[in-house]
């Protein structure tokens, strides 16, 4: 049964074609592009980059324990499910999810926010919004995608908002580290005017800032070697930090950040401690200028996505539900497809309809403006 639960963090496998049939020609020779591993599974090769992604380790929804280890260890891309790249056939994905619709993240998109050539950077950009433009375009009632923007300057970024928007997409995908300074800089002020005046959300995923890419997001920094895991969300708590505490939302009140991935039940754990460090750290039990608790600026102008987070339910009334954003991550490993439905009846029981509905469709509609 499909219902109208739309996934707010949901990914492509950027096929062969992505990047080099709609790169800027100078770049063709270097563009991304999947190649075959010694050991016989398939890669994404970056130029500059030693390490990226295998197919099988963005491709592997559906698999559990040693099915989905080797299919990360082994797999081509010919193996990979259609629905990562097809839009075909990834209607019938979600169809088989239960679902009526996804926001689309990039998957090696991720990995080349973390590039340290803006120029590389922005060509890749460029080329896959050109290739997601037809992909979302087959259905764009229920493929809703994200641009990128690599942050090359201001001015460049807000043309890469302005042609967003034209093209379709719904918000922007931001990497975690723009080229200049830092997003709380003043200099920033006229993008922020810009995704408000658009309505265009800014979107920090996971696994998208200097730092946390994959080659160190996947290496822990003590013990066993899941305790890496653990670690991933610190990248987008550092987002909201920044945002935050740099006065970003008291200056552009009416802009939207979205942080994907990073889960939900430790923000109100999150906006105390915020607000116990300026009221006990700072002069004036406050930062000058502030006209409201750091606290109200997340619960104002921060959403937050999340996959099978029981605990985020356990916490709605200690934090803002309408921007509690529920995902299914298709067709990554940590991917809750197909199983989306049988989870979120046992981890939603203790919500009422309407409250389920909100997280489930209708605060991503609201966020993201999407039609239904």
């Amino acid at each position: 049964m499909t219902t109208d639960y739309i996934s707010a963090d949901s990914h492509i496998v950027e096929p062969p074609n992505c990047y080099i049939d709609h790169i800027e020609p100078s770049y063709r020779d270097v563009a991304p592009r999947i190649v075959r591993h010694p050991d016989g599974f398939d890669t994404y090769y970056v130029r500059d980059m030693e390490k990226t992604a295998s197919v099988g380790l963005i491709a592997a929804a559906g698999l559990r324990n040693e099915a989905q280890q080797k299919f990360i260890a082994s797999a081509t891309f010919d193996e990979t499910p259609r629905g990562g790249w097809n839009p075909v056939d990834r209607l019938l994905a979600q169809d088989e999810d239960g679902i009526g619709g996804e926001v689309i993240y990039a998957s090696l998109g991720m990995v080349l926010c973390s590039h340290l050539d803006y120029d590389y950077m922005n060509a890749c950009f460029q080329a896959y919004n050109r290739w997601l433009e037809t992909f979302c375009g087959h259905a764009p009632d229920r493929l809703f995608g994200l641009a990128q923007t690599a942050m090359v300057s201001v001015d460049d970024a807000i043309d890469d908002f302005r042609k967003a928007k034209a093209m379709g997409f719904v918000g922007m995908m931001m990497p975690g580290n723009p080229q200049y300074e830092d997003y709380d800089h003043p200099d920033y002020d006229a993008l922020w005017e810009c995704a408000v005046d658009l309505d265009m959300p800014i979107c920090f995923h996971i696994l998208s800032s200097r730092g946390g890419e994959i080659s160190k997001a996947l290496e822990a920094n003590r013990g066993h070697p899941l305790n890496a895991f653990l670690k991933i969300m610190r990248s987008v708590q550092d987002m909201i930090g920044l945002f935050v505490l740099g006065g970003v939302f008291e200056r552009h009140p009416g802009l939207k950040m979205v942080c994907a991935e990073g889960d939900a039940g430790w923000l109100p754990h999150y906006s105390y401690r915020i607000d116990h460090a300026v009221t006990f750290h700072n002069p004036g039990g406050n930062i000058e200028g502030f006209s409201k608790m750091p606290s109200e600026y997340i619960r104002d102008n921060v959403w937050v996505t999340f996959q099978d987070d029981w605990s985020a339910f356990q916490v709605k009334d200690l934090l803002n539900i309408d921007h509690l954003l529920w995902a299914n991550d298709y067709p990554h490993s940590d991917s809750t497809w197909p199983w989306s439905q049988e989870m979120l009846v046992d981890h939603s029981k203790n919500l009422t309809d309407v409250e389920r509905r909100k997280i489930t469709s209708g605060n991503v509609r609201n966020l993201f403006g999407l039609p239904g």
